[in-house]
């Protein structure tokens, strides 16, 4: 699973390829984030009340209370930042915003791992030439987080991204065969508007020929390129 990704992308940038009328961004002066770990906050675009896009700062991971299997106190909650293609309907955590919470993910590489001790970071970003990173969105699904379960500097929403079947590029390099979907812009609306019918029908595994390994390394936790 995904646990690692980068957005350098400019406001502007995504601004444009997300159709987001400046009047509803909402990310202020939001700096590159090469390396977008668990419960940190990214950008991320979402339907408002009226269904218009925005873009707003949500914090990376459903969060579920967690007690402490020695002592029985409550302790740091789980952030379930992945969400399996094949559990979206039948998953108390994941159903009801899969009917009426999908968003789309801005990103620009994201990181898988393999071996241990030590692991070697892989990037993974679409094709391209040189350094360039042009910026894509993995489906998601969001919410409004529980206050008790937040730290005070983490927004209310929370974002998880959804995964399917590696693809070949992939495979070779995740243990357990998964990959993050990434969704085409002519796929954008029916992702945030469509049927479930229709949203499940774009939870594929992405072509390896349009994808690239950008970086690669032991503790290449950070994609700087392009900053």
């Amino acid at each position: 699973m995904c646990n690692l990704y980068s957005n350098t992308t400019a406001s502007e940038a995504m601004r444009q390829l997300f159709k987001v009328d400046p009047s509803r961004d909402h990310l202020g002066n939001a700096e590159p984030r090469p390396g977008i770990h668990p419960k940190g906050s990214a950008p991320v675009v979402a339907l408002d009340d009226e269904s218009n896009r925005e873009l707003v700062q949500m914090s990376w991971g459903f969060r579920t209370p967690k007690v402490s299997k020695v002592t029985g106190k409550p302790i740091k909650p789980a952030a379930w930042n992945n969400a399996r293609d094949d559990k979206l309907i039948k998953s108390g955590l994941w159903k009801g915003s899969f009917a009426e919470r999908r968003c789309l993910v801005p990103v620009s590489s994201f990181n898988e791992t393999k071996g241990q001790k030590p692991a070697t970071d892989y990037w993974f970003a679409l094709a391209g030439e040189g350094d360039d990173r042009a910026p894509f969105a993995i489906a998601g699904l969001w919410r409004v987080e529980r206050e008790d379960l937040l730290e005070p500097e983490h927004p209310r929403r929370v974002h998880t991204m959804v995964t399917t079947e590696a693809n070949d590029l992939i495979r070779p390099i995740h243990a357990k065969g998964r990959m993050p979907v990434i969704l085409r812009p002519d796929d954008y609306e029916t992702w945030l508007t469509g049927s479930l019918d229709e949203a499940a029908a774009l939870l594929r595994p992405y072509p390896s020929d349009e994808m690239r390994i950008v970086l690669q390394g032991v503790g290449e936790k950070r994609d700087e390129a392009g900053l």
